[in-house]
């Protein structure tokens, strides 16, 4: 029950509760908490301080509201993106590269869904890989699901000469992936180069990943080099930062 005397408002008490129940575990993913109208009567308060209470922990990114069905706990687990080997021709040969061997490390089952097709290159993509503004260019649209929660997407755009007549421009590349079929095209990887940055997300990232307003993301792109030089992809992936953590391995020497 909310204590009126403690001068703490009113919905900050009642979100206090909910959150105390949430990290207790009884509350737990994917849980439905109480109703606006069982909250009220529990805690002795109006509907509006319960939406307000609401309002906070969904801002805290702790419950996630589907139209016509409640309000509901999100999960806290995370996917470890673990930067070391994970792009591996090793990796590759076992089919576990990149997103789709995080996932399984963590005991998520991964999932993809990908559209391909084909535009002019902009200036920024013109730029990263090195190519004449204009140039066409093969465009590989991913969403990534872990327990089919969207939690990463990633666009990889690449120059058509070395995608035509490749696996590159269908849904599914096969084993091992994109990267895997640049090196059966006689393009072999010598190095990736990857910026990271933070920043809120955009709404259509907001729509596609289902992030709670005011969740930031975690932007990489991503540019592949064959050992020649030349940059063979870029691929511009955005995380869900609450979804998300990035593990990195150093050697010291």
């Amino acid at each position: 029950m909310v204590d009126h005397a403690s001068g703490i408002p009113a919905y900050r008490q009642v979100a206090a509760d909910l959150r105390d129940q949430i990290t207790r575990g009884d509350l737990p993913p994917g849980a439905r908490i109480p109703s606006e109208h069982q909250l009220a009567e529990r805690h002795h308060v109006s509907r509006p301080t319960v939406r307000e209470a609401i309002a906070l922990l969904r801002a805290e990114g702790l419950v996630v509201a589907e139209r016509g069905r409640g309000v509901f706990v999100r999960s806290q687990r995370t996917v470890q993106r673990l930067a070391r080997n994970r792009l591996s021709r090793a990796a590759r040969q076992r089919d576990e590269g990149a997103f789709k061997g995080d996932a399984a490390a963590g005991g998520w089952t991964p999932s993809t869904t990908v559209k391909v097709y084909f535009e002019s290159a902009d200036p920024a993509t013109a730029t990263l890989l090195d190519v004449d503004e204009g140039t066409e260019v093969c465009v590989r649209d991913r969403v990534m699901r872990a327990d089919g929660i969207p939690v990463q997407l990633a666009t990889s755009r690449l120059p058509r000469d070395i995608t035509r007549d490749t696996a590159i421009e269908q849904t599914d590349t096969g084993p091992g992936g994109l990267y895997a079929r640049l090196e059966d095209a006689e393009h072999t990887l010598d190095h990736f180069v990857e910026t990271v940055s933070a920043r809120m997300a955009t709404h259509v990232e907001q729509a596609a990943l289902q992030l709670p307003e005011g969740t930031p993301v975690i932007a990489l792109t991503r540019v592949a080099y064959d050992t020649d030089g030349r940059a063979l992809e870029v691929n511009a992936i955005t995380m869900s930062a609450d979804r998300y953590e990035l593990v990195y391995e150093l050697p010291a020497d």
